[in-house]
């Protein structure tokens, strides 16, 4: 062990409350070129002044460095991970569409970039010349406007020459064929397989449709969204539910080899006019396939039968597909079982991420050019390959849900409130975004839920409010410390009303010549999420142990590259870190012991996929802490305070055994109760006097007429209306049997799989930084 390692593991707390101490209260204005925002842990206010908040675009470097070798010998990646369609809070709205008329946004003649406060207007204002490639362009007559003194408009204050965020609406050349489009429609299409109708599944769906469908997305004059609805199993049912007919009608489709939609006027309706034809049909499916004897079910015909409705409705649109089991009847798509777990690794694993046919990358890129996004909602009692299922709303920019082993009682809350969710959350359709940036740096390889079809344009069939792509620039020449570099992301979107937007976010960062302005203005959290993105994406290709040794060679070269050229001498024994990357080696080590790269005998192939697919859209709050969960002391609860209690360190050291503590990690929260818990506390949480009466079942606490058991659900409630996803609450007792999978989550301890405790691997980092050093 070396000098500093006692106060390297203290850190990860510390930097996380000093920093809320240091930049919570003031506003985070973002006038200044290349700062740091505060960390994603931290609650803060953002004023925009001229670039994006940080709740759109959070970078790894805030000062990149001027020249390709000086990055490559730091070995920082710099990437940016974007959020285009971000939720803001209410006090920082984007502003109204700027609306140009016919005329549309006005742009860079040479590089197309849009009007943004880095375009320079010279010549009394008559031209203006390009922050992004210096191109000078003539300003049209009807944007015409007089310099001040300053050489400012003295419109400046419009929201394309003051903001880093604001949209545009778009004319019709900015619309596929030169047409407005039509307001998008939601397709449900319901897995009525027997399995699917066992678990209760297909009720509880329909049930849940009577009220969400009052719920869907709809805009100032706009008319909600239109719907239709498929049951299927191994052969597909459409329903007519035009508001004419007294009861719905059902039309059956058995050539799943041809598929086509068997009506065109009454599948797609609107709901207020079809409500109680909807409602009858959502009455009936239950009842209708309740004694089903059918286990196989097709999944390509399903896809195919939700995108041929759109073409032929001419519109764009969200397939919700709720699916059982692994397709195996005759169909296009059909899979076989192929999960082996002596490959694991082995060269060959890499095969088990891949899709094992091509069949659905092909259909996804026909839903990219519908403008047809999916979700896909699966509940699975076995194997379904989720590696192949999941292509779809891979390229779609569709999410995918998992509930295995899917049971009524316990999981339906957290499904419902991910459903309602993913149906009235703000979306874009038939998306396309485009990263400009200036002379000097240029977009290279981008990570998420896409498709593109050439190296510059990110197609989206949907664009939600959760959705983030990340993107890695690389140079292309030398940059100047005095221009700094610039960064325009630029997103085309269909909005729930139909209307044709323009998203645009700016954002400036400075340049250095010096190393030591790089290391001085990192993200560590950011860093973090791309390394975990690029690894993920690299185990497509790679055998999982070569990912992990890059990764950690890479982190090592960082760090010894700043020990080399940026620290004052010390002795060897001492590890030396940046400030801002102090929290490197806890959260990397996380990363490589995570389920996808080095999983335990108990992680299922599914799960790896699903883990794999989830994290490649993450933002980077989302990131930090599904990599190294919160681990709250509810002992420590402050009946007065609005705070909550300060977190503690993800190792079983930090568990007293009369505590109890709230962990979670964005997907799953735990709530573990040490065996010697005072039964005041047991009292005031679970109503009872003993830890033995507590019920390792509970999925949800009682509501006790005490403020301890008020303050501890409105925490819980808080807690995951922060996440995307429903946590569902498992209750853990000390050395009770759930303990083992609570236990997964204590990062900085040594787990099954050989993943090494935080200490190890410093001990390991240090190692090899003095090799390179050496």
């Amino acid at each position: 062990m070396y000098d500093n390692a006692a106060s390297l593991l203290l850190l990860q707390i510390q930097v996380i409350e000093d920093d809320k101490a240091n930049k919570s209260g003031e506003p985070f204005s973002t006038g200044v070129r290349g700062q740091v925002p505060p960390l994603v842990t931290t609650n803060f206010l953002v004023r925009d002044q001229g670039n994006a908040s940080p709740r759109y675009i959070r970078c790894t470097a805030y000062n990149i460095p001027c020249t390709s070798d000086m990055a490559k010998q730091s070995q920082v990646p710099l990437a940016a991970v974007i959020k285009p369609l971000a939720t803001l809070p209410p006090d920082e709205a984007l502003s109204y569409p700027v609306d140009h008329g016919e005329r549309g946004p006005i742009r860079c003649n040479r590089c197309k970039a849009y009007m943004c406060p880095y375009m320079q207007f010279i010549e009394g204002g008559r031209r203006f010349q390009c922050g992004f490639c210096s191109c000078v362009t003539e300003v049209p007559p009807y944007y015409f406007q007089h310099l001040d003194h300053t050489g400012k408009r003295v419109d400046c204050d419009r929201p394309e020459l003051s903001l880093g965020s604001y949209e545009f609406l778009a004319t019709v050349e900015y619309c596929k064929n030169n047409k407005l489009p039509q307001p998008p429609a939601y397709i449900f299409l319901i897995d009525v397989s027997y399995s699917a109708m066992k678990s209760g599944l297909v009720s509880i769906v329909c049930e849940e449709l009577k009220t969400l469908l009052d719920y869907l997305p709809r805009y100032a004059g706009a008319e909600s969204i239109r719907v239709g609805f498929v049951t299927y199993n191994k052969v597909l049912h459409f329903y007519n539910v035009k508001s004419s007919l007294a009861q719905p009608q059902m039309m059956v489709v058995s050539d799943v080899a041809d598929m086509f939609v068997p009506l065109l006027d009454g599948f797609l309706v609107n709901v207020g006019e079809s409500r109680a034809v909807i409602n009858s049909l959502l009455d009936q499916i239950p009842e209708m396939f309740a004694d089903t004897r059918e286990t196989e079910t097709v999944f390509g015909p399903v896809i195919q039968a939700g995108l041929e409705a759109l073409k032929a409705a001419d519109c764009a649109g969200k397939l919700f597909v709720f699916h059982s089991s692994l397709p195996i009847a005759e169909a296009p798509g059909k899979l076989k079982n192929r999960e082996d777990k002596k490959l694991i690794g082995t060269d060959k694993e890499k095969s088990l991420f891949q899709p094992q046919v091509t069949f659905y990358g092909n259909l996804a890129k026909e839903c990219v050019a519908q403008g047809c996004c999916m979700d896909l909602f699966l509940f699975p009692n076995q194997y379904v390959d989720v590696a192949t299922l999941g292509i779809v709303p891979s390229f779609t920019g569709g999410s995918l849900y998992k509930y295995t082993y899917f049971q009524a009682t316990t999981d339906r809350e957290c499904f419902l409130h991910d459903l309602r969710r993913a149906v009235q959350k703000h979306m874009g359709f038939d998306a396309v975004m485009r990263v400009r940036t200036s002379t000097g740096i240029r977009a290279m390889d981008f990570y998420g839920s896409f498709y593109m079809s050439n190296t510059t344009d990110v197609e989206l069939a949907g664009l939600d409010c959760d959705k983030t792509i990340t993107v890695e620039f690389r140079h292309d020449d030398k940059l100047s410390e005095e221009t700094g570099a610039l960064i325009q992301c630029a997103v085309l979107y269909t909005s729930c009303s139909g209307q044709r937007r323009l998203r645009v976010h700016n954002l400036a960062v400075n340049c250095c010549t010096q190393l030591a302005d790089l290391y001085r203005n990192c993200e560590t959290d950011t860093l973090i999420n791309f390394f975990a993105k690029h690894a993920y994406h690299s185990v497509l290709s790679n055998p999982t142990k070569n990912v992990r040794d890059g990764l950690t060679n890479q982190c090592a070269q960082i760090l010894a590259c700043y020990r080399k050229n940026c620290a004052s001498p010390s002795s060897a024994g001492q590890l030396i870190l940046p400030e801002c990357m102090k929290l490197l080696p806890v959260y990397l080590n996380c990363v490589l012991k995570s389920d996808v790269l080095h999983p335990g005998a108990d992680v299922s192939l599914d799960e790896r996929a699903y883990l794999r697919q989830l994290v490649s859209c993450m933002d980077v709050a989302e990131s930090h802490v599904f990599f190294y969960p919160r681990l709250l002391p509810l002992q420590k609860l402050d009946l007065e305070s609005e705070a909550l209690p300060v977190a503690v360190r993800d190792s079983e050291e930090r568990l007293s055994k009369g505590g109890v503590y709230l962990l979670e990690n964005g997907l799953q929260l735990f709530l573990w109760v040490g065996a010697n818990t005072q039964q005041e506390l047991l009292q005031n949480i679970f109503g009872i006097s003993s830890f033995g009466q507590i019920d390792p079942n509970m999925t949800t606490l009682p509501v006790l007429n005490n403020p301890y058991s008020k303050k501890l659900r409105d925490m819980i409630k808080s807690i995951r209306d922060q996440r995307s996803r429903y946590m569902k609450l498992l209750v853990v007792k000390q050395e009770d049997k759930l303990e083992l999978i609570f236990r997964h989550f204590l990062v900085e301890d040594k787990n099954n799989s050989g993943g090494a405790s935080y200490v190890d691997f410093l001990c390991h980092m240090h190692k090899e930084i003095r090799q390179l050093l050496s």
